[in-house]
This record gives structure tokens, sequence and C-alpha cells, in this order.
């Protein structure tokens, strides 16, 4: 009984680790979204510019420092140089606390503030645009993945035909009904059908490692992939489309929040002429003093600082500003070029793959009805081997064209749903 239990055990872990995991489409796209190192890099980068708003915001909150200060001076000393002051120099220890306030940089901060929330929103845009990209390539590669599993079917029947068929001319030429010669090009078709099994045993494997590197792993993954259905038919109105990406791609809407920010920081660079007024108070205690001088001190006071002249440095800065402002004007208006072209171009190409799916339909078909009346032909005498295997060619290729054009129209759906920010 034990024996029994261990055997059914063991036999129930080899049919498990042999039989590969199913997975969906979806499912593809929710492990590659969640453990992507693209889409984590993304989030990490849109977490660190939201610091930068706080940054920025601190300035309009008080400065609190403490300081110690310890002086030993020769006896009657009153004045150092390096600094213009009107205190005099004495033997101290002293610590206590300074506060600085500022009070107004006439919009400046503000605009800097607004400057570091627009490139956050940015690169929040941006974890879009990755994440988007990522389902794209998830969808181009499970698609491969199924096309090439579809082919590997198809080049498996074909090999199987062309063994029967050398097995039947076989039989015929030992019985003196066939010749030497159809024996010899059914073996030549033989060869030719494990060629072509061999090639598509290799795409799919290589399309499998594609999908696991597109989900995120660094490794192949053993999965069993579930078939998609042809989805919905094409839009007809490209200019519909072509609105709707310029109103929802990701990274258009990302350089249009770049390009607002270079116009605020060019604002706050302009403002950099402004005054600035800063209220600063100190307190503390001097236990260690001249005898002249009190145990404690406390002072306020406001500073006003204004720009006369510093070279032509703040006219630069705004200067250089501006021009970069205008530049990400020019980013914009050129992406909103090139997602226009690239609407037009995948509305076309799946167009195009659509089409294809019932020609490709229709010669399976016909190749089908062709191989059936050559091998008729053939076995009543009438026909050559010549015939038979190009019927057998045939239809080989009408198969795998027509496993092509259903999937090569779902990639160009997925491409075009990228190009119109369908997929976030």
């Amino acid at each position: 009984m034990r024996a029994r239990t261990f055997f059914i055990v063991v036999g129930c872990r080899w049919l498990c680790a042999e039989t590969p995991a199913a997975i969906s489409l979806t499912q593809a796209e929710e492990i590659a979204v969640r453990q992507h190192p693209q889409i984590a890099s993304a989030a990490m980068t849109a977490d660190a510019s939201g610091f930068a708003v706080k940054e920025a915001r601190a300035a309009y909150y008080p400065t609190l420092s403490a300081t110690a200060t310890g002086v030993g001076s020769e006896h009657n000393s009153v004045l150092s140089a390096g600094a213009v002051t009107t205190s005099s120099i004495y033997n101290r220890a002293a610590s206590g606390v300074v506060a600085n306030q500022l009070l107004t940089d006439f919009g400046r901060t503000a605009s800097l503030e607004q400057t570091a929330k627009l490139r956050t929103g940015s690169q929040n845009q941006k974890i879009i645009a990755v994440r988007a990209q990522v389902r794209v390539d998830v969808r181009d590669a499970y698609y491969q993945a199924l096309a090439a599993e579809s082919v590997l079917k198809v080049a498996r029947a074909t090999l199987d035909l062309r063994r029967l068929t050398l097995r039947q001319v076989s039989a015929l030429a030992q019985s003196a009904l066939r010749s030497t010669l159809d024996v010899s090009f059914a073996q030549v078709n033989v060869s030719q059908a494990e060629l072509d099994l061999y090639r598509a045993e290799n795409d799919m494997q290589a399309s499998h490692a594609r999908l696991s590197a597109a989900m995120g792993y660094d490794r192949d993954q053993p999965f069993s992939l579930v078939d998609e259905a042809l989805s919905a038919k094409l839009p007809s109105d490209i200019d519909g489309l072509i609105a709707e990406a310029e109103r929802e791609r990701p990274d258009l809407a990302s350089l249009r929040l770049d390009r607002d920010a270079m116009e605020r920081y060019a604002d706050a660079e302009k403002r950099l002429r402004n005054p600035t007024i800063v209220v600063a108070a100190v307190v503390g205690v001097a236990p260690v003093r001249d005898e002249k001088l009190p145990e404690s001190y406390t002072a306020a006071g406001i500073n006003v600082n204004i720009p006369v002249f510093n070279g032509g440095l703040f006219k630069a800065r705004r200067q250089e500003a501006e021009s970069r402002a205008a530049a990400a004007g020019k980013d914009v208006d050129a992406l909103a070029l090139r997602i226009a072209r690239d609407v037009r171009i995948a509305w076309l190409d799946a167009q195009d793959a659509f089409r294809r799916i019932d020609v490709t339909a229709r010669m399976v078909s016909e190749a089908n009805e062709a191989l059936r009346l050559a091998q008729a032909r053939y076995d009543a005498g009438l026909g050559s081997i010549v015939e038979l295997n190009q019927a057998q060619v045939n239809q080989t290729a009408a198969e795998i064209a027509a496993a092509s054009a259903k999937y090569g129209y779902l990639t160009r759906r997925a491409i075009l749903d990228y190009t119109i920010g369908a997929l976030r």
C-alpha cells in the first residue's frame, strides 16, 4: 500500500512538472505589469520627482539652526581681517538658535513649485507610457508564440502526411506499379518536411523566450498559451483615431507637461530680478564671556536683497529658459505629427492584415481540394508524383499563411491600440 502511494505521488509530481501552466494574454500582461523592471524604474523615477515638489516648497517654511561658538582673542582686540564688522572680538563661548523666514520673493518660489509639480505629472505619464510599451511588447510576443505553435502543428502534420505518401509510393514501387523515381521524389519531400519541422521547433522555442523576456522573466518559462479570438472589426474613421491618439497618448501628455514646466521655470528665472525679503532672528546664551557682555542675547531683523548688477547672469538664465521652453513646444508639435503618421500606417497595416484572413481561409479550402484531387489522380495512375508533391506544398503554404494572417492581424491591431493610446 505504501509502495502504491509512493508511486502515485511521484507520478503526480512528474506529470505536474511536465505539464506547463496555461496562461492567457490577460494574465501575461498582468504579470508583466507587476514585475517588469522598466515599469518599476519609471515608478521610482516618478517617486523621486515628487520629492522635488517638497524641495521647492521648503522655501515657504522657516529654517531653524543651532550654533555654538568658541573664541579666544588677544587682550583688547577689537577687529579682524576678512569681514566688515562692527562687533568687537572678545573671548567667549556661546550657543544659540538662528531662525530665517522668507517673507516674499515676488512669486519665484511659487513658479519653482509649479515647475516641480508639472515635472512630477510628466513622470507619472511616463509610467503609463512605459506600461503601454510593455503591454504591446507582451501582445506582440504572445501572438508570435501562438503563430509559431500553429506553424509547428502544420509542420508536424505535413511530415506525417509525406511519410505516409513515402510508404505508399514505396509499396507501389515494390509491386512495380510506380518507378523508383517517384520514391526518390517522396524521400526528398520527407527530408524537406523534416527541415521545416526543425525550423518550426526552433522558432517556437525562440518565440517563447521572447515572451518570457517581455513578461519580465530572466529565463524561459514553459507556458501553455491560450488561443485568442479575433478582435472586433476595425473602425473606419481614421481622423477620429488620430484625435483619440492626440488626446490619450501618455508620451504626448508627458511632453506637454514638460513644455509647461519649462514655461513655468522660465517665469521663475524672470523673477530673479525681483527683491527677496527675509526676516531673521537669533537667541542664545554666552556662559563664558567678557564681563562687559550680557549672559544672553536676542536679536531680530529684516534683510532685503535687491539685485542691481551681476554681469548679465539673470538675463542670460531667463533667455536660456525661454529658449528651452520654446524648443519644448516644438517637440510637442513634432511628436503630434509622428503620432498622426503612426496611426495612419498602423490602421492601414491592420486593414491589410484583416483582409488577408478571408483570402487565406479560401486558399486553405482550395489547397485541400487540390490535394484531394491530386491524390485521387495519382492513386488512379493519371497524375505524376510531381503534381502530388506540388499539391502538398501548396496545402502546407496555405495553412501557414492562414495561421500567419490571423496572428498577424492580432499583432497589427495591438500596435494600432498602442498608437491611439488605448493601452495604458
